[in-house]
């Protein structure tokens, strides 16, 4: 997916009449009344800035690169998979795994128009798009062996947050996993890299990541000022009261990953670190060891959580 911006597209084709969907995928409304109109009223220049958020600099393939990484490794291998609030599709072709068909759901036509480019490790996976609000989903429950929340919808969905995990949740069918992204904090980023210049971190991180942690985690970690106004719209969720609601509700939580804790917003480190290959790797692996650590969660700007529901759960019911 690196360096490719789509073309403008065709309008989302229609649903074919073998996806878990029912009769009406017209937006039901679930969204706080003012965010759902800015989602609905999303035009072709958003929907392709939203695209451009993952691509063009360092610091956003950093962003990507261990957003993907996460969906390869909690992939699954068959059925269907549902991307709820998937905006222009960044990151469906990578939800769910190889043999799994795929599921686009948004509230936004021009979101939905965006065509979303093969993936290079899921060549040719077809992506049905629907059109809906993800709390109140025009899909079958029980249908989808992989649900994915990315993007923080739950920090936008207001009262309706609740409900939107249930329906969620009401998705995943037998053995089924759940993909979510929260937004707990303003983020944070490492006091000893920080001190560093860049080319010095790009050196250091040619080292094993194993050498390198204990430094890191030696050493307080900067919390970064707030930069989005809290106005009832937006909400922080706290990635440990929701890993314990799913255990609560017979989830087996798999991974809780802080995004890049340790360079975060460090644009000039991350130039620095990806023009070295072997840098950048042990930059990527990194910040996936330090991101499970559970003092990271409070503070990040994003945290990923897979959860699943084992087959005991399932067969009890």
């Amino acid at each position: 997916m690196e360096g490719q911006t789509p073309k403008r597209g065709a309008r989302p084709r229609r649903v074919r009449p073998h996806p878990p969907v029912l009769s009406s995928a017209s937006p039901t409304g679930g969204t706080p009344r003012s965010a759902f109109r800015r989602f609905l009223a999303v035009d072709e220049y958003r929907a392709k800035r939203e695209w451009m958020r993952y691509e063009g600099t360092a610091q956003r393939d950093l962003f990507r690169m261990l957003r993907e990484r996460f969906l390869l490794r909690h992939s699954s291998a068959v059925g269907w998979a549902v991307d709820l609030g998937a905006g222009p599709g960044r990151f469906t072709p990578l939800v769910g795994g190889l043999g799994a068909r795929k599921v686009a759901l948004d509230l936004s036509v021009e979101m939905l128009r965006f065509p979303t480019p093969p993936s290079p490790d899921f060549q040719g996976a077809a992506v049905d798009k629907v059109r809906g609000d993800a709390a109140r989903p025009p899909l079958r429950a029980g249908r989808f062996s992989c649900v994915a929340a990315l993007g923080n919808i739950f920090g936008f969905a207001g009262p309706d947050r609740e409900r939107l995990l249930e329906s969620a949740v009401g998705l995943i069918g037998k053995e089924g996993r759940l993909l979510l992204e929260l937004a707990p904090g303003p983020g944070e980023r490492s006091a000893y890299l920080a001190r560093l210049p860049g080319t010095s971190v790009a050196r250091l991180l040619r080292s094993p990541v194993a050498a390198i942690l204990p430094r890191v985690r030696r050493e307080p970690f900067r919390a970064e000022p707030q930069r989005k106004k809290e106005d009832g719209e937006f909400a922080r969720i706290s990635a440990n009261e929701l890993t314990r609601h799913l255990v609560l509700s017979g989830f087996s939580v798999e991974e809780v990953l802080a995004v890049a804790p340790a360079l975060g917003p460090d644009a000039e480190r991350a130039e620095a670190v990806r023009a070295d290959p072997k840098a950048w790797l042990h930059l990527l692996e990194l910040e996936e060891a330090l991101g499970r650590d559970p003092d990271r969660w409070p503070r990040a700007a994003a945290v990923l959580v897979a959860a699943h529901r084992p087959p005991s759960e399932i067969e009890s019911k």
